[in-house]
């Protein structure tokens, strides 16, 4: 096991009725910004909900933050934020929305262009706090420190992260699952279970704990994706869906293990240049990491086999090869489309790709930096 440090001070408050207990939690002598996305919280009753929780707060309001939030959308609250003095924001709704929300926190107070927090990863000393009310289980974002933005001007997607953009606090109230529409939910498992890969399947370094854990969660994401799926899914389900995506990124898996992130690079660039959703391109990457690695991760994946999919028969090539196809049929399962052809994406992609990673200085990726530019090449060329 390697070295780490750890802290995660994010308070979970878990439970139907949860978002009655923002009002516990937050300073009223602060000015909050209260962002949220398209709309959709004003149709699932969540909005009103978090209105009644802040009566008698000074809460100022920022709509319209996109799936794969926008760069020059974000710039837009930074402005308001610095000429209303506000001191808190309020994160109401999915990744999205709060990872954009980090990105405001950060950028408030940043001294320079603030395009650099993605690009040069700087972020100041000091963000605005912030918390948020989960309203679409996937990314994690309500328990960590990442963020990833978008600026469809420049077609880039990068990300950042910093101790300083953990939300103080926040509220997880599963019955918000219940009006979600089939294919978020779907993106979202697959996103949260790729989560888990990129800590988990890298290379055996004796973390019985870790591995355990993550293996956990990915049984459970597997076993919960039918029930939730349905159309009136049971709060049980919400509950297990919604708790499993967040422990899936809250770095309880990740203390002294290696970590890959190699298909989630790739996905962005697809998100970037193509304009599929985040779980799509997950779900189609990942299949052929898997298969174009298997030498690097043959111990992992061999115990991913046995310990998640129960495949303990035929040779080692055999169980992997099984592994990787169990796999791909769970994304199906859950209606995503695992081929870049299924999108009328041709052979282009694999340089279009890989000549964006090398004019940014990018020669490799994933654990130990084995994910080469020719193997990432493979990789997409693997998926068509």
């Amino acid at each position: 096991m390697n070295n780490f440090e750890f802290q995660n001070p994010t308070k979970i408050i878990f439970g139907k009725g949860s978002i009655a207990k923002l009002s516990e939690n937050l300073y009223k002598g602060e000015k909050i910004m209260m962002t949220y996305g398209g709309g959709s919280i004003k149709k699932n009753g969540v909005y009103d909900q978090v209105k009644k929780a802040l009566e008698g707060f000074n809460v100022i309001e920022f709509g319209g933050i996109e799936a794969n939030p926008d760069y020059d959308t974000l710039m837009k609250a930074v402005k308001i934020c610095r000429e209303e003095g506000v001191g808190f924001l309020l994160a109401v709704g999915g990744g999205s929305v709060i990872d954009g929300t980090k990105f405001i926190a950060a950028a408030v107070d940043y001294k320079g262009d603030e395009w650099e927090i993605l690009t040069k990863k700087q972020v100041p000393e000091e963000c605005l706090p912030l918390a948020t009310v989960l309203t679409m289980p996937a990314t994690g974002s309500e328990m960590n420190s990442n963020a990833v933005i978008s600026r469809r001007a420049i077609k880039e997607k990068l990300d950042f992260g910093s101790d300083k953009v953990f939300p103080v606090f926040s509220i997880l109230d599963p019955e918000v699952v219940y009006s979600i529409p089939k294919r978020q939910k779907a993106n979202g498992l697959a996103d949260s279970y790729i989560h888990v890969i990129e800590q988990y399947l890298t290379d055996d370094i004796d973390t019985p704990v870790q591995d355990r854990w993550a293996e956990g969660v990915l049984k459970t994401i597997i076993e919960t994706a039918p029930k939730v799926l349905v159309e009136n899914p049971d709060y049980n389900a919400c509950a297990n869906y919604m708790w499993s995506a967040t422990c899936a990124l809250n770095f309880f898996i990740s203390p002294g293990v290696n970590q890959d992130w190699s298909t989630h690079m790739i996905g962005h660039e697809l998100t970037a240049i193509y304009g599929l959703d985040h779980g799509v391109t997950l779900s189609i990457v990942l299949p052929g990491t898997m298969q174009v690695l298997r030498n690097d991760k043959k111990a992992k994946l061999l115990m991913y086999a046995k310990n998640v999919f129960n495949i303990t028969e035929g040779s080692e090539d055999e169980r992997i090869d099984k592994a990787i196809s169990e796999t791909e049929k769970f994304f199906q399962s859950l209606g995503i489309k695992t081929r870049l052809k299924d999108y009328n994406i041709g052979q282009e992609v694999a340089e279009n790709i890989c000549n964006r990673f090398t004019s940014r200085g990018v020669n490799c990726l994933g654990e130990h930096g084995i994910v080469t530019i020719d193997k990432i090449k493979e990789i997409l060329i693997s998926r068509l």
